[in-house]
């Protein structure tokens, strides 16, 4: 078994990104009533189609990583059929080591679509269930970045947290999906107090914590309260907040663009902000990364093309507007 830097955890996807333009949106922002709509029992053309391989949260982050020089592994399950070999290939390409990624004979691999309308999307899901365990004799990485996993999986998030206990030196950071949300902080409990780093977005953090409260100190605030050290709230557009262990909390606005299609930004500024971190960094330094990554990959189709390096990262933040910088609050 080789030694990594960073071991992504988290299902592994093939995503079909169709373009729409004939639908419309309808109801209010950042409710459930916010819509997109097509037209019923009608049919509706596309302008494009467009399969990406190897991605998800999981791998995401892992190319992510591997973008930024880190030694970076994914731990995940394929199926035994052409998706599955393509996205082992994807991964490859991108510089991820696939040693512990599982072939299951039977079932086949996760095949999402996204329905991309303008920068946005919407995306129908399904998550194979596989059958999931820790690589055997698995050697403690810097970081684990746990995230979305499919809704069998419970025993498996057991087995993680016990290998944790087993293994103190590695880190976690903690980007919970679907399933694991809708799990409870209860049956989480050990995942929630073992997180060296927390991440989720603001409606997330809401739906978390059982609130409406839309003040973005006071949920990270109570998500620290379950036990995670570092808590970072993403807000879309509207920038990012992180609270550090001691309370000191920080305001980021987003690195300015022109969106073309918004996929993967959260993976792409969760994961970055957990290299800087891996690499000494502190809380303020890994604001100023993670915004310019998730911006770059939003310029691009999928969650992966516009992953930068280490390099690229410092050419954007030298020509940064001169109020890109986090704040106190």
């Amino acid at each position: 078994m080789n030694t990594y830097d960073f071991l992504s955890i988290g299902d592994a996807v093939a995503d079909n990104f169709i373009r729409i333009t004939d639908a419309d949106v309808v109801g209010e922002p950042d409710t459930k009533e916010y819509k997109l709509c097509l037209r019923f029992a009608d049919k509706v053309p596309f302008e494009s189609s467009e399969v990406v391989y190897g991605v998800g949260n999981g791998p995401n982050a892992a190319v992510a990583a591997a973008r930024l020089g880190y030694a970076s592994a994914l731990s995940a399950m394929v199926g035994n059929d052409d998706l599955g070999k393509k996205c082992l290939e994807a991964l490859t390409t991108n510089g991820v080591a696939t040693e512990y990624v599982g072939t299951d004979l039977v079932a086949p691999t996760n095949y999402h679509y996204v329905l991309w309308y303008v920068p946005e999307r919407t995306i129908l899901i399904k998550h194979v269930q596989y059958t999931r365990t820790l690589p055997a004799n698995l050697v403690p990485p810097k970081w684990i970045y746990l995230t979305s996993l499919g809704s069998n999986t419970e025993p498996f998030h057991q087995e993680i947290i016990a290998w944790l206990e087993q293994n103190p030196s590695t880190k976690i950071a903690f980007q919970p999906g679907t399933f694991q949300m809708k799990l409870g902080t209860e049956k989480l409990k050990a995942v929630y107090q073992r997180a060296d780093a927390f991440f989720c977005n603001m409606e997330e953090a809401q739906r978390i914590l059982g609130v409406v409260e839309k003040d973005a100190k006071k949920l990270m605030d109570a998500i620290h309260a379950l036990g995670p050290k570092i808590v970072v709230v993403t807000d879309g557009v509207r920038g990012a907040y992180a609270r550090e262990e001691d309370g000191t909390s920080w305001f980021m606005p987003i690195y300015p663009n022109t969106p073309f299609e918004r996929t993967g930004a959260g993976d792409a500024f969760s994961s970055t902000f957990t290299v800087a971190l891996s690499m000494g960094k502190s809380v303020q330094e890994a604001l100023l990364w993670a915004p310019i990554n998730s911006m770059s990959v939003t310029e691009h189709v999928g969650a992966q093309k516009g992953l930068l390096t280490v390099k690229q990262i410092e050419e954007y933040l030298a020509k940064a507007p001169t109020d890109y910088k986090p704040t106190q609050i």
